[in-house]
């Protein structure tokens, strides 16, 4: 057995046994090193694979830490981000971070099928789970459709808004879903280091006459969520 897999086999038992439990703090890289009498290396690569299996996260400048159970995340269902994590007998923040309005990028423009200068206005939010932070969003609503949403809290379910403000029902939505690195933005907001793996789920979502209205791009915490498709449920909000 090398020195790597003995120190994941150790911290996954002491894990999986409830010796260290959800949320709290591993010893130190310089700790482990010296209680497996190892290399800085090592320790590194060993809770490196470690979070890759989503046992353990990362908080920039605090240290390692053992991941909690993660959400079960249905992008089919109807369920809002409070009521899904609710449902999962959770507890969920969400803070708005940042609204400004500008001319949709080529990448947005593209996504929302639009083949000319088209004013966006566009959300940004921090999403929490049981006090961490586990998802940053970015929404990004074609501006004529939404006169004023601006002025309403957004830290609401913005499907919701929609429908009891403007009318519009979300009647289908496409994913695109990636495994990539966090941009500094992205790595800033979910205070980890820039480049560190990040889950990035992209939706377009169409309102009941088939139009597009918005998409969304969400960057979730590996560890923190579970895609989970079920088919029989009812289409999603965000």
């Amino acid at each position: 057995m090398t020195q790597l897999t003995k120190i994941k086999d150790v911290i996954r038992e002491q894990i999986r046994g409830g010796t260290i439990s959800s949320r709290q703090k591993l010893p130190s890289e310089r700790e482990l090193c010296a209680l497996f009498s190892t290399t800085r290396i090592t320790v590194k690569d060993s809770l490196a694979s470690l979070e890759t299996e989503g046992l353990i996260y990362r908080e920039e400048r605090r240290g390692w830490f053992v991941s909690p159970p993660r959400i079960h995340y249905n992008p089919l269902s109807r369920s809002h981000f409070h009521q899904m994590i609710s449902e999962q007998n959770r507890i969920a923040e969400t803070h708005l971070i940042q609204v400004e309005s500008r001319v949709a990028s080529s990448e947005e423009a593209k996504l929302l099928a639009r083949n000319e200068m088209t004013p966006l206005h566009i959300i940004r939010r921090l999403r929490l789970i049981d006090g961490r932070v586990v998802l940053y969003v970015e929404n990004c609503l074609i501006a004529h459709w939404f006169p004023g949403i601006l002025e309403e809290n957004l830290t609401q379910s913005l499907t919701g808004l929609y429908r009891e403000k403007y009318g519009y029902v979300t009647s289908r939505s496409r994913f695109d879903v990636i495994s990539t690195a966090a941009t500094p933005e992205v790595a800033k907001a979910l205070n980890i280091a820039a480049g560190q793996q990040v889950l990035k789920i992209c939706r377009v979502n169409y309102k009941q006459d088939g139009a597009i209205i918005d998409c969304e791009f969400e960057y979730w915490r590996p560890d923190a969520v579970m895609i989970t498709i079920d088919s029989h449920t009812d289409k999603a909000s965000c």
